[in-house]
């Protein structure tokens, strides 16, 4: 009864080893359920894609918080403090690439320069001077990406007056005559450029050296965007137009749970990979342009989709389903195998309760070869009798019931030539 005892035990403490263990694994597959993601002033056109990334997490019950700021300048540097989880980064903002991963980028932001219709604006920037120029406000992507600008075209920061209007009154201020170019580096369907392209005595001015101005930026391209490319009322612009574009990034910190990247890519893949104006269908999101290191969660869904696991699992086993194998590979190679030596180790202890008597055996049969006297096999037989009472209470399963049966057998043999011993001994 005891050694039942004890091997319930053992099967109670493997059962508890093995819960432990999955208990273990699964609460470290499973993701956090918020994030947070910083995007840009509030009504600009990464808030507003922001938004579309957090209606799409919604759909598995994550929140996405949305932290507003001046732009991606100060999303680098809360990336960088580990302040947030996720940022936008326009192409050409610098970011520690020990504190950050790219997911990919994400979208074209063209370059765009909004003037007055009868404004006489020199299309070679390189003459630029003495201009009244809304360049962004400081710590905002097109802030960063104007000072390259000028430098690409030989441009000194004192050759014109900067102004840092917020983008939805900045076409306001031209029609205003405050302002003789209006900056923007955003999607060309951002909220505030929609409202600019709407209002009577604006145009899009078309410069020359395009390729040439590009190539000086090594993280430019350069995009067509056709006739009515950015409305069609008024019709903007009226002709095809080359414009040079930057590439936004969809960037998060390193140690971000891999599941919570998982959506994000598959986010990305949503809003990003259609055709756009000037983007082809499946041109985002793309490794080429994200200028960093990537993700490897983010590159495999990119290059090769979703696995077939996620049509079956849980999303965030089915997102790291190669660590969940790595994590479970202890419990395969070490609990599994205990947990197939238990039958072996109960059948042993079962055979065990019937074998721990057969010493005793062994040793009267020895004592009866050495020609005990009548003393001696009195007291061999009283032995003999005790070790098959204690055989005889003992409660095995019948599968180990045989070697039960062969002890009592063994021990009657005994038991008879100490009988026929005591018999010859007295005659």
């Amino acid at each position: 009864m005891e050694s039942e005892a004890r091997m319930r035990l053992w099967f109670l403490f493997g059962g508890a080893v093995a819960l432990a263990v999955l208990v273990g694994v699964f609460s470290r597959l499973h993701p956090p359920g918020s994030m947070m993601l910083a995007a840009g002033p509030e009504g600009g056109a990464y808030e507003t894609v922001a938004r579309d990334y957090a209606a799409i997490l919604a759909r598995d019950d994550i929140q996405l918080e949305i932290l507003d700021t001046a732009g991606s300048v100060e999303n680098a540097e809360l990336l960088s403090a580990g302040d947030v989880d996720a940022a936008f980064l326009q192409g050409g903002i610098r970011v520690d690439p020990k504190k950050a991963e790219a997911v990919g980028a994400a979208f074209f932001e063209p370059i765009i320069f909004l003037v007055n219709e009868g404004a006489t604006i020199p299309k070679n920037p390189a003459l630029w001077t003495g201009l009244r120029i809304n360049s962004g406000a400081p710590g905002s992507g097109t802030a960063a990406a104007f000072r390259d600008f000028e430098k690409a075209v030989g441009l000194n920061e004192g050759d014109n007056t900067h102004f840092s209007i917020p983008y939805a009154k900045a076409a306001a201020a031209l029609l205003d005559g405050d302002l003789d170019i209006a900056v923007y580096v955003a999607p060309i369907e951002a909220p505030y450029l929609k409202a600019a392209y709407a209002e009577p005595g604006l145009r899009v001015l078309a410069l020359d050296h395009v390729q040439a101005i590009s190539r000086r930026l090594e993280y430019a391209t350069v995009v067509t965007v056709p006739a009515g490319g950015m409305s069609l009322d008024p019709v903007l612009p009226p002709r095809p137009v080359e414009l040079i574009a930057i590439e936004a990034r969809l960037v998060v910190r390193p140690d971000l749970h891999p599941a919570l990247i998982n959506r994000l890519t598959m986010a990305a893949i949503e809003l990003h990979s259609a055709r756009g104006i000037i983007a082809d269908p499946g041109a985002f999101p793309n490794l080429e342009g994200a200028g960093m290191t990537i993700n490897n969660t983010a590159r495999q869904l990119i290059v090769d989709g979703p696995s077939t696991w996620h049509n079956w699992l849980p999303y965030w086993i089915a997102a790291q389903i190669n660590r969940v194998l790595l994590l479970l590979l202890p419990f395969f190679f070490i609990v599994v195998p205990l947990i197939r030596l238990v039958p072996m180790a109960y059948a042993y202890a079962m055979r065990w309760r019937v074998w721990q008597h057969y010493p005793e055996i062994r040793e009267i049969e020895e004592e009866l070869a050495n020609n005990p006297g009548v003393n001696e096999l009195r007291e061999m037989q009283a032995h003999l009798n005790a070790l098959d009472e204690r055989l005889a209470t003992l409660r095995l399963p019948a599968a180990y019931r045989q070697g039960l049966y062969d002890a009592r057998l063994h021990v009657e043999l005994v038991q008879k030539r100490v009988a026929e011993l005591q018999q010859h001994s007295q005659t």
